[in-house]
């Protein structure tokens, strides 16, 4: 029971290190300001991660093109992995560092919001997908782990959750992605 214990209190400490870092606070307003004004101007989100991050980047691209509090219509949101003809024929005859970078290429436009969420900050796949992002004059957002890793360079917005402890960013993420997507819907769907 102790070691339950020690594990909500660690998810708890990770959240009061975000609450308290008012940088960090400022880049999650910026990144809703950022992307509801992508959506009022017809461009679309795209998410990529891998492993659990992958699961998390499904999640809130769903949050964006379903629904979160409000009935609504949808918005163009949708996490590049989800297409397995794809991502295995362009993983067997590429490589897998390029499934990322090959989609964004195809259909990325200047304008549309790339969120990379790895809790490292390294995974190459998505670097890569930055890189070709940034050619094409699109914003990419990097969720990460304290350091940034080397998404912190090709980022214009980091999020970098203040830990080395994957599942601690992971679900760092996905409530940074939830207060994202909930004020989101209520910015782009209230009057102006």
């Amino acid at each position: 029971m102790e070691k339950i214990r020690q594990i909500i209190k660690a998810s708890i400490t990770t959240k009061e290190q975000i609450l308290k870092d008012a940088r960090l606070i400022d880049t999650i307003g910026n990144v809703v300001d950022l992307i509801t004004t992508a959506f009022r101007n017809g461009n679309r989100v795209y998410f990529c991660g891998n492993g659990g991050s992958a699961a998390d980047a499904q999640h809130l691209a769903a949050e964006f093109s379903g629904r979160f509090y409000t009935d609504r219509k949808a918005l163009p949101a949708e996490a590049l992995h989800c297409n397995t003809s794809y991502l295995t024929a362009v993983a067997n005859d590429y490589g897998y560092d390029l499934v990322y970078a090959r989609m964004i290429d195809g259909i990325g436009e200047k304008a549309d919001v790339l969120i990379g969420l790895s809790t490292s900050g390294n995974s190459e796949n998505i670097i890569k997908a930055f890189e070709v992002a940034k050619k094409k004059d699109m914003i990419n957002i990097a969720f990460t782990g304290e350091t940034g890793g080397k998404m912190k360079e090709l980022a214009d917005h980091l999020i970098n959750v203040p830990s080395t402890d994957t599942p601690r960013i992971q679900e760092s993420h996905i409530t940074i992605g939830h207060i994202i997507c909930q004020m989101v819907e209520e910015k782009y769907f209230s009057p102006l």
